[in-house]
C-alpha cells in the first residue's frame, strides 16, 4: 500500500471547519490503496474542540504531532484575556475593536508573522517530519493550507527527501481578501510573495478548491498553468446518512428560520438582508435568525441596529453532527461569499441539505453559477435588494446529479489521480 504524508495544522479533536476536507478525503483514499500518515500540531489551543470527530480518525493511521509555538497565547495576554479563555477568530481581525493594544497586535500579526500566525510551528514540524522520513518512506507529501506555514514545511521535507509534493489551497495566500483591510509593509509583502512563489515552483502539482482561485493564481504565476487542478470542497455523504432526522422537531410552522453556520466577519455583513427581514416583520411575517459559530461585533451591532436582537439566537460552536441537524431545521440558509475567488465550504453542505440558499458576494460568479446550475438559491451583491429571494424561494431543493457530484467520495477519486500520476 502506498503512503502519503499529510501536513495539516488542524486535526481532531480540533473542531476547525477546514479539517473536514482532508479528514474525509483521507478516509476515502484508503479504498484506492493509499495509507495516510498525519503530521499535525500538538496541543493546538486556538479552535474549539469537537471530540466527535475523533471517531473519523482511523486508529491504524500514524499521527505525528509537533508542538506549536502559539503567538495567540501572547495575544491573549497582551489584550488582557485569561490564559484559559478561548479566542474567537473574528475578534482577532475585527475592525470594531479600536483599542491601542488590539491595533498593535494586528500590526504585529500582519507584519511579523510571515506567512501567518502559525509560523512558530515550522521548525518543530520539520524536525518531526525529518525524524519520521529518516526511517519510513512515503510516496507523496500533501499540505493543507491555510495556515500556509504547512506548505513551507512540506516544501522543506520534499527537498530533503526527494518526495513529490502537492499543496492544497483552501484559501488564497498573499492576496486573501481580509488583508486589504490592514497595512502590511513592503518588506513583509515581498517576503510573503517570495514564500508563496517558492512553494508553487517546487510543487509537482497544485490543488485549488475553486476554479476562480486557480485562474487568479495562473494569472499571477503563469508557470503553474499546466500543473494546477481544482477539487471542490464538497460534502461527505456518510455524515448525512448517519443523521437521525426523524427525531427533528421544527419550530413554529408560521415562523421562517434563517440559519448561518460558520464564522462570520465584519466584512461579511449582509445589511440588506437584515433590512428586508425587518421590513417583512413590520408587514406581519414571523422570522428567526440563528448563528452557529463565531459572530463578529459588527454583525451583532447591525442586528441590534435593525431591531432584530429579540429574534436572533447566537448558538456559538456546535459539534459537527448537531450543526448539520440544525441546518435541516432551517427554512433558509445564509452564506456570505465575500472573497470572489472563494466558494465557502459550507455551501456544499447547504446544497446537500436541500433548503433554499441566500448568498451574498460582490462578483462571485462561481458561487452564482453553482447556485443556478443546482437550482438551490440566489446570490446578491451586498448593496442589492433581496426581496426577490423571499418571493420566489421554494420549500425544498431536489438532490440532483450535479449536487451528488460534490460528494467527497467522488472528489477522493480525482485526488488520487492527481497525486498518483507524476
Amino acid at each position: 500500500m502506498k503512503k502519503v504524508l499529510v501536513i495539516t495544522y488542524y486535526w481532531p479533536p480540533s473542531g476547525k471547519a477546514s479539517l473536514h476536507w482532508p479528514l474525509d478525503i483521507m478516509n476515502h483514499i484508503q479504498n484506492f490503496g493509499w495509507q495516510p500518515v498525519i503530521l499535525t500540531a500538538k496541543d493546538e489551543t486556538f479552535t474549539q474542540r469537537d471530540d466527535s470527530l475523533l471517531k473519523k480518525v482511523n486508529p491504524e493511521w500514524i499521527t505525528l504531532r509537533a508542538k506549536a509555538l502559539e503567538p495567540f497565547n501572547l495575544y491573549k495576554k497582551f489584550i488582557g484575556k485569561k490564559p484559559d479563555e478561548k479566542l474567537v477568530a473574528s475578534e482577532t481581525i475585527s475592525l470594531e475593536n479600536k483599542s491601542l493594544a488590539h491595533r498593535i497586535s494586528i500590526w504585529i500579526r500582519m507584519n511579523l508573522f510571515v506567512p501567518d500566525a502559525r509560523v512558530g510551528w515550522y521548525f518543530p514540524a520539520v524536525r518531526e517530519g525529518k525524524k519520521f522520513l529518516s526511517k519510513e518512506r512515503v510516496d507523496a507529501i500533501v499540505s493543507i493550507g491555510p495556515p500556509h506555514t504547512t506548505h513551507l514545511v512540506a516544501k522543506k521535507l520534499s527537498l530533503l527527501f526527494d518526495i513529490p509534493f502537492f499543496p492544497v489551497f483552501i484559501d488564497p495566500w498573499v492576496d486573501i481578501s481580509y488583508y486589504r483591510n490592514f497595512r502590511r509593509s513592503k518588506f513583509t509583502l515581498s517576503l510573503d510573495n517570495y514564500f508563496e512563489k517558492s512553494v508553487l515552483e517546487k510543487a509537482n502539482r497544485i490543488i485549488f478548491i475553486t476554479e476562480s482561485m486557480k485562474d487568479d493564481y495562473v494569472r499571477k504565476y503563469i508557470f503553474i498553468k499546466e500543473k494546477s487542478y481544482v477539487l471542490y470542497w464538497g460534502y461527505n455523504e456518510d455524515d448525512f446518512e448517519k443523521l437521525n432526522l426523524s427525531s427533528l422537531t421544527k419550530g413554529k410552522d408560521y415562523e421562517k428560520v434563517i440559519v448561518h453556520a460558520g464564522n462570520i466577519f465584519d466584512y461579511q455583513n449582509p445589511e440588506m438582508l437584515w433590512k428586508m427581514v425587518k421590513r417583512r416583520i413590520e408587514l406581519g411575517e414571523k422570522f428567526r435568525i440563528k448563528f452557529i459559530g463565531t459572530v463578529s461585533p459588527a454583525i451583532k451591532q447591525s442586528i441590534k441596529k435593525y431591531g432584530l436582537e429579540l429574534i436572533t439566537e447566537y448558538a456559538g460552536f456546535l459539534p459537527y453532527t448537531e450543526m448539520l441537524r440544525q441546518l435541516f431545521k432551517a427554512d433558509y440558509l445564509l452564506v456570505c461569499a465575500t472573497e470572489k475567488r472563494h466558494v465557502p465550504g459550507k455551501l456544499f453542505e447547504y446544497l446537500r441539505v436541500g433548503k433554499p440558499i441566500i448568498a451574498f458576494g460582490n462578483d462571485n460568479d462561481e458561487v452564482k453559477n453553482i447556485l443556478e446550475e443546482t437550482g438551490s438559491g440566489m446570490l446578491f451583491r451586498y448593496d442589492e435588494d433581496v426581496n426577490e429571494f423571499f418571493n420566489n424561494a421554494p420549500d425544498s431543493i431536489t438532490l440532483s446529479d450535479k449536487i451528488k457530484s460534490f460528494d467527497r467520495k467522488q472528489i477522493a477519486k480525482k485526488f488520487i489521480e492527481i497525486i498518483s500520476d507524476v
